[in-house]
């Protein structure tokens, strides 16, 4: 018999002299535009709004022919439910328009302002200035200054770092009741979803804050801004929430804390998202 002889295959490592390529891009490239058209989401809710909204109104005028050839009492009772009806359904769709307008003029105030234009700086500082409840009092002193560097410079010492400190504190206050939240809550969906909630409320509270009134698409556009903007709150903020998370989600601290743990996450992603949303309603560019 001859005997097998076994060769054992040892690793081996293969080593380049050459650096290794960054994964980061060396120039920051702007957002290419993309075309926009409407989705299959948008044509759908908008053809089944005309459809019912228009059904609605011929049935209507049918039905106050009908009511006031029966009766002037009964036909004019039912055009006063009418009138009241459809005058709420416009209300409050000029209103959600009025609320869309205002959030994309944001991205115009921030041009201008971020020109070197003096009058048109001037314009959309004054412009931006009359949605602040303190707005009008600084207006004397927009007006005097004819540098747009110090234009810009009152803007950001002035309204725009009180908006920040304001921020802020509905940051912290939002940060302080998702703790209290997910400690009272049973489960851990319900948890989330508690957390989704004031997440949400926080963002309309910083965009009432810029002087915006965002209704329900307002409200998805801005979220999408926020999102967005959390990449200028990069550096400390996204360095020391992945901290907080990895400090937080072990299962050491989540053996000992329980859902405090999970608890410590959300309050740090609360403040995270207040700075955020600061950023995508405030015009001002940044530094």
């Amino acid at each position: 018999m001859s005997e097998r002889v076994t060769q054992r295959v040892m690793p081996r490592v293969e080593m380049e002299d050459i650096p290794a390529a960054r994964l980061e891009a060396e120039v920051v490239l702007a957002e290419p535009a993309v075309p926009k058209r409407w989705g299959m989401p948008a044509l759908v809710v908008g053809g089944a709004s005309v459809l019912l909204l228009g059904f609605a109104g011929l049935q209507t005028v049918n039905f106050l022919e009908a009511e006031y050839a029966a009766s002037p009492i009964l036909g004019g009772l039912a055009g006063v439910v009418a009138v009241t009806g459809f005058g709420m359904i416009g209300l409050g769709a000029w209103r959600e328009m009025t609320a869309l307008m205002a959030l994309r003029s944001v991205d115009t105030l921030r041009a201008s302002l971020a020109g070197t234009n003096a009058v048109a700086r001037a314009r959309a500082a004054r412009a931006w200035l009359s949605r602040l409840p303190e707005g009008p009092a600084l207006l004397p002193a927009i007006d005097a200054v004819n540098d747009p560097d110090a234009i810009l410079a009152l803007l950001r010492s002035g309204p725009g770092a009180q908006l920040r400190l304001n921020a802020d504190a509905l940051g912290r206050a939002a940060a302080y009741q998702s703790v209290a939240g997910v400690a009272a809550m049973p489960s851990s969906g319900l948890a989330a979803l508690f957390v989704a909630w004031r997440g949400l409320r926080l963002v309309r509270q910083i965009a009432a804050l810029y002087g915006l009134r965002p209704g329900l698409f307002a409200t998805m556009g801005l979220l999408k801004r926020t999102v967005l903007a959390a990449g200028a709150v990069a550096g400390v903020e996204v360095a020391a929430n992945t901290a907080a998370h990895a400090l937080l989600s072990n299962v050491v601290m989540q053996h000992l804390a329980g859902e405090m743990a999970g608890a410590g996450v959300a309050a740090r992603r609360m403040m995270v998202l207040a700075r955020a949303a600061s950023v995508a309603c405030s015009p001002l560019p940044p530094e």
